[in-house]
């Protein structure tokens, strides 16, 4: 039984959590709400923790699942952090999806401590985290994932060692890219055959057998003609992957025009009150633009 410890019980880090329970692993969790993390943690009789700094003493591996870059970064560096209750030779996983940048700079800092980082964000959603079938992709030290990739295969079933640090999210950030403008290219789509009142069901099979075919698509259409944006990846985080993606491109002198795009939309339906929604639910904002609703079998007038 080896001692793992898991940061964030959120949409994806609870259950890829119970998974490493399941695996047979001693599991220590935290989450920003505590009484999340107990509740967690007296269910499936793992070990409850106050701080990210009590889950590092508890374990010989850590993962974490978070928001954002300042979530990662406090939770990692911060005063009751990863860092204050590590000790050589501990590994450090981290699943978020954040700035690759600053994944750098808390793999250096970690690095004086002895410490290996790995940053291994995934992708799957909701339905992927819960039937344990995630995507990671790794960067880091290949010899450390090697070392953790058991732990790694309760939670996930397909692995793409990408490079050296910052690697995987950078793989991570390309394929969000591509995901969220064809998010965009959904939405006005689906919007115009409702406009101009081609029947949804009709276009979505001609799109399934078409070159135009989609698994995003495929996938999101279905909810969208029953009008339901309970989350599986939320407008907000993708909103916020987009973003990341716009900082790398300046970083690196490409210029991402569509991307630019694509990620205005996502702000509005923020400030539309849809955030929290499932990401498919941002095509409301072009429906309200546009004064038409995209039904289940026919345009039905907003």
């Amino acid at each position: 039984m080896t001692k793992i410890g898991f940061l964030g019980l959120g949409i994806m880090g609870k259950p890829m959590a119970q998974h490493l329970i399941e695996a047979g692993h001693d599991v220590a969790v935290w989450s920003h709400t505590q009484g999340k993390a107990r509740e967690f943690a007296d269910s499936l009789q793992a070990t409850f923790c106050r701080s990210p700094a009590d889950v590092a003493k508890n374990a010989d591996c850590v993962f974490l699942c978070v928001g954002d870059t300042a979530m990662s970064k406090e939770v990692i560096l911060g005063e009751s952090g990863l860092i204050k209750g590590a000790f050589p030779g501990l590994t450090i996983a981290d699943c978020s999806t954040v700035s690759p940048t600053e994944s750098c700079r808390i793999a250096e800092k970690l690095r004086e401590r002895q410490v290996d980082f790995l940053d291994a964000p995934c992708t799957g959603s909701k339905a992927g985290a819960e039937a344990g079938t995630l995507t990671f992709m790794i960067g880091g030290k290949k010899k450390v994932f090697e070392q953790v990739r058991p732990y790694f295969e309760a939670m996930g079933k397909s692995f793409y060692y990408c490079g050296g640090q910052g690697a995987g999210l950078r793989a991570k950030l390309i394929q969000n890219l591509i995901l969220g403008n064809l998010l965009q290219a959904f939405n006005e789509g689906f919007v115009l055959s409702a406009k101009a009142g081609v029947n949804p069901d009709l276009m979505l099979d001609i799109l399934n057998n078409s070159a135009a075919r989609s698994g995003l698509i495929s996938a999101k259409a279905p909810a969208v003609f029953r009008r339901d944006f309970s989350t599986n990846f939320s407008v907000k985080w993708l909103e916020k992957d987009m973003a990341l993606m716009l900082d790398l491109s300046r970083e690196l002198g490409v210029p991402l025009p569509l991307t630019a795009l694509s990620q205005q939309f996502l702000e509005m339906a923020i400030a539309r009150g849809y955030g929290d929604d499932d990401m498919c639910g941002s095509i409301r904002v072009l429906e309200e633009i546009t004064g038409c609703q995209v039904g289940q079998n026919a345009a039905v007038p907003a």
